[in-house]
C-alpha cells in the first residue's frame, strides 16, 4: 500500500505588518491587498487566521486616523502608534514584537511587489522547510540609476563583510518564521536592520532562502531611502555592529516544523 502524501503544513496565524511614515496615499491599497490576499490563503486552507499591523511612526499627515479608522472597522486590523519617530528600524522592531502570527511577512507601504508573491514565498517556505524567505527584485531599473548604484555597493559592502550571499538585502520583503523571532535579538534602528535579520538569522542556524519577484517601484509620495542621512545611519550601524555580528554562532543545527 502507498503511504498518503503528507498533509501540507498549515500556518495557524499569519502577520503581515507595514511600517508606516506619511503614507496617507498608500494605506488603503496596502491594507487592502494585503486582507484580500489573507482570504485567499484562509479559503484555501493554506492559513488559519490573519492579523494586519500598522506601525503608524508618528506620522505627520492623515496616517494614524486612517489606520485607526481601518482597525475600527476590521477586527484583523492593528495599528501600533510611535509617540516620536523611530526610524525603519524601530518600526521594524515594533511590528515583530507586536506580531502574534505564527509567519510574519514584514513589507512596504508602497506595495514594491505583487500581494499575490506571498503565496509562492508560503510554498517555499513549506516546501524547503526554510527559515526565512527573503526577494529580490528581477528588475531594477525602474528605481533609477542612483538608487541602482548605492544598493550593488551597499550589497557588496555586506557580502564581503558578513559572508552573506543574498542580493538586494534591503529589499522590503521578509517572511520569518516566529522560532526566528525568538532567537535573534535586532537591535538597528535605521535601514541596516535587513541586513542585521538575515546576517542573524544565517549566523545562528537558520535557513534564509531568497525568490526573485517583479518590482513595482513607487508612484505616489517621497521615498527617503537613498537619502544622504539615511546612507549614513545605514553604514554607521554596519560598522558599529560589525563585531557583534561577526561572533554570533549557530544556535542548533536542525529546526523542526511547527
Amino acid at each position: 500500500m502507498i503511504d498518503p502524501l503528507p498533509r501540507p503544513e498549515v500556518v495557524k496565524k499569519l502577520t503581515i505588518f507595514f511600517p508606516m511614515w506619511n503614507e496617507e496615499l498608500y494605506i488603503h491599497r496596502a491594507v487592502g491587498a494585503a486582507r484580500e490576499i489573507c482570504e485567499h490563503l484562509v479559503a484555501t486552507e493554506q492559513v488559519l487566521d490573519y492579523e494586519l499591523i500598522v506601525v503608524d511612526d508618528a506620522s505627520t499627515d492623515a496616517t494614524p486616523q486612517l489606520a485607526d479608522a481601518l482597525a475600527a472597522a476590521d477586527p484583523h486590523v492593528r495599528v501600533v502608534h510611535h509617540e516620536r519617530n523611530r526610524k525603519l528600524g524601530g518600526s521594524i522592531k515594533s511590528g515583530f514584537a507586536a506580531a502574534t502570527g505564527d509567519v510574519v511577512l514584514y513589507t512596504d507601504a508602497d506595495l514594491p511587489f505583487e500581494m499575490v508573491e506571498l503565496v509562492r514565498a508560503l510554498r517555499v517556505l513549506r516546501t524547503y522547510e526554510a527559515d526565512v524567505v527573503s526577494a529580490y527584485r528581477l528588475d531594477r531599473t525602474g528605481e533609477g540609476p542612483r538608487r541602482a548604484v548605492y544598493s550593488f555597493v551597499y550589497n557588496g559592502l555586506v557580502r564581503a563583510m558578513f559572508g552573506t550571499r543574498l542580493r538586494d538585502i534591503n529589499f522590503a520583503f521578509k517572511l520569518v518564521r516566529r522560532r526566528v523571532l525568538d532567537g535573534v535579538t535586532l537591535v538597528s534602528e535605521g535601514s541596516f536592520i535587513d541586513a542585521e535579520l538575515v546576517i542573524r538569522a544565517q549566523r545562528s542556524g537558520f535557513q534564509v532562502l531568497q525568490i526573485g519577484v517583479d518590482y513595482f517601484p513607487r508612484t505616489r509620495g517621497v521615498s527617503t531611502l537613498s537619502s544622504f542621512g539615511v546612507i549614513r545611519t545605514m553604514l554607521g550601524e554596519m560598522m558599529r555592529l560589525r563585531s557583534d555580528l561577526r561572533r554570533i554562532t549557530p544556535v542548533t543545527a536542525t529546526h523542526e516544523t511547527p
